[in-house]
């Protein structure tokens, strides 16, 4: 027992005394109770705080937007101005027409709706159904205006209504009205179905014409009082009135216009023509009273026919001038002083340019000389060409320019073409003999025509227009248009010139007799060129008289471009001038010429 005591260990005691378990902590309800408190009143202020916003500061914008989500937009076209002719009578305008349109979401069958619209306005009804079903706007909402047709007569209208189709409506339009169908189409041109210039004056002048939309903005019922498009009595409306566009009073006289279409669909059918133009100016005012084109096309149904048939001939399409360019020659080198009225120049058989040798259609088989009368009279190549050689070839590009060649009129038309003359850095060998001839020189014929004018216009050039005066809605004149004006010859020599191309019509012989008008003086010259196109000459001949009367005192210049399988300007546009010019001289009542033409001395 000792023993086992002795070897038995000691018991340690702990360090530190075992502690009590603590007791678990309770919650605070008086804190819990603050902290819910604060919360609660914070959220009731940033309710509150809310509200506010939206009954003080945001309430007018949703009022707006709920405001715009209820309205309907109608636009008020604004009438388009007419086209007048000098004397006011009316060549294209605007009538009372009719438009129908859609409401998609009260469309209650669109395939029916197409169905039965289809024969009514001419359109399938696989284009019809596109618009009577329902569909989005950009902005999200329901769209309830579309468009089926515009520009529809009354009596159609009135057939739409009695159908009486839910969601399809008519309301006030107008449509575009060419009275005279073809009557200056080729310039006056036409309009799209929405009343949008497309080609033509229409065109050139669409601002003017088409004047500023207005629009209706509208709260409309949705109830069953009233029908759906019609304005809620006392709500919202704010109408933007229409303002009516501008109207054009054309230079162009109605009867001559017709008269010389007719005469050039005659006489470019019997030469088997491919294109012609007629034109005639007032020589004091640079007035367009006539601007024909052939072929031509009915402006009131022109997408029947080809583009090429909607040309204005006039200023679109380029030839060589061919003879016609001669007059200007000579008048040039009259008014540099290298020729004098009584001056005569030595014409042989031939004479070389270059690697290229010229000849005269009238045959001189001897070397002699020549009157200028005379070289106009039998439009002598080699009497012109020596001619230019005394005036030189940079005076002679000069004039050119003077005389309106190689840049547009400014007519105002659209698509005018600029044409071209070479200066004298650019000419070959050759072209020291062609260009005074009238060949390697682009023109429109109504460049020339109104170069024609200068020479009859005691030698002031006159820009050609087509555009009398811009008028308001009212018919008040807006304004008016301020031709540009330069002086080419002087008078006494533009009289000398004149007096010269007479002979063209009076001597035995010569190239345009045929263009004689019985009773009066006549002054002109004959042409024979090629046509241009794609900066390459076309196979034919492009014949062509320039001439105006009465010679002692011009009123009129009259110039005809006919492109041909072949034939001279006397035989293919004489004819024609003639007719043109005597009927311009009747309709405007000028007289008869009182003095006889000279008599003249071609080999003196």
């Amino acid at each position: 027992a000792v023993a086992r005591a002795a070897t038995a260990r000691p018991v340690r005691k702990p360090a530190h005394p075992a502690r009590p378990p603590r007791r678990p902590r309770l919650g605070d309800p008086r804190r819990r109770l603050r902290l819910a408190t604060v919360l609660a009143l914070a959220m009731f202020a940033a309710i509150g705080i809310r509200l506010i916003g939206l009954q003080v500061t945001d309430a007018p914008a949703y009022a707006q937007r709920g405001l715009l989500q209820r309205l309907d937009t109608v636009v008020l076209t604004a009438a388009r101005g007419a086209i007048y002719d000098r004397a006011g009578a009316a060549l294209a305008h605007s009538v009372e027409a009719r438009y129908v349109y859609a409401d998609p979401t009260a469309v209650k069958d669109p395939a029916e709706v197409a169905r039965r619209l289809s024969p009514l306005l001419g359109i399938a009804r696989s284009e019809l159904l596109p618009k009577l079903l329902r569909s989005k706007r950009p902005d999200g909402r329901e769209s309830r205006f579309e468009y089926l047709q515009r520009g529809v007569t009354v009596q159609t209208a009135e057939a739409v209504t009695k159908l009486n189709l839910a969601g399809i409506n008519v309301a006030a339009d107008e449509r575009r009205e060419v009275p005279g169908h073809d009557l200056a189409a080729n310039l006056i041109g036409f309009t799209g179905d929405d009343l949008n210039g497309l080609e033509g004056l229409e065109a050139r002048y669409d601002d003017l014409l088409r004047g500023r939309n207005g629009k209706l903005v509208y709260e409309p019922s949705n109830g069953d009082d009233l029908p759906e498009d019609v304005a809620i009595p006392g709500g919202y409306r704010n109408e933007t009135p229409a303002h009516p566009g501008s109207s054009l009073r054309l230079t162009i006289d109605r009867d001559v216009q017709f008269y010389t279409q007719r005469v050039l669909y005659d006489n470019m059918r019997k030469v088997k023509a491919t294109v012609g133009a007629a034109i005639v100016l007032d020589v004091r005012t640079g007035e367009v009273v006539a601007q024909a084109s052939y072929p031509t096309y009915d402006a009131a149904a022109w997408s029947k026919y080809k583009p090429e048939h909607r040309n204005d001939v006039a200023t679109s399409v380029v030839f060589d001038p061919g003879s016609v360019h001669k007059a200007l020659v000579v008048g040039a080198a009259l008014e540099e002083g290298v020729v004098k009225p009584t001056s005569a120049v030595v014409v042989g058989p031939r004479i070389t340019k270059g690697d290229e040798e010229f000849r005269d259609t009238h045959p001189n088989y001897r070397p002699r000389a020549m009157s200028l009368p005379g070289i106009l009279a039998y439009s002598s190549n080699i009497g012109t060409i020596k001619i230019a050689d005394l005036l030189g070839a940079q005076k002679l590009y000069d004039y050119q320019l003077r005389f309106g060649l190689g840049k547009v009129t400014g007519v105002g038309v659209l698509g005018e073409a600029q044409g071209l003359v070479q200066p004298p850095q650019n000419w070959s060998g050759s072209s020291y003999g062609s260009v005074p001839v009238g060949h390697g020189v682009a023109v429109t014929p109504l460049q020339m025509a109104a170069a024609y004018g200068a020479i009859a216009n005691d030698g002031t050039w006159i820009q050609p227009h087509l555009v009398q005066a811009v008028l308001n809605s009212d018919g008040s004149v807006r304004s008016r248009p301020t031709p540009q004006r330069r002086q080419v010859l002087s008078p006494a020599n533009a009289a000398q010139l004149r007096t010269m191309m007479e002979a063209v019509i009076t001597v035995d012989g010569a190239t345009g007799t045929t263009a004689a008008i019985r009773g009066y003086r006549v002054a002109g010259k004959t042409g024979t060129g090629a046509q241009v196109v794609g900066g390459r000459y076309i196979a034919g001949e492009v014949a062509s008289f320039v001439g105006m009367a009465p010679a002692d005192k011009p009123r009129y210049v009259v110039a005809v471009f006919a492109h041909t399988p072949g034939g001279g300007g006397g035989v293919i546009a004489g004819p024609a001038f003639r007719d043109i010019m005597a009927y311009t001289l009747t309709r405007f009542k000028v007289p008869p010429t009182g003095a006889k033409p000279p008599r003249f001395v071609v080999y003196p």
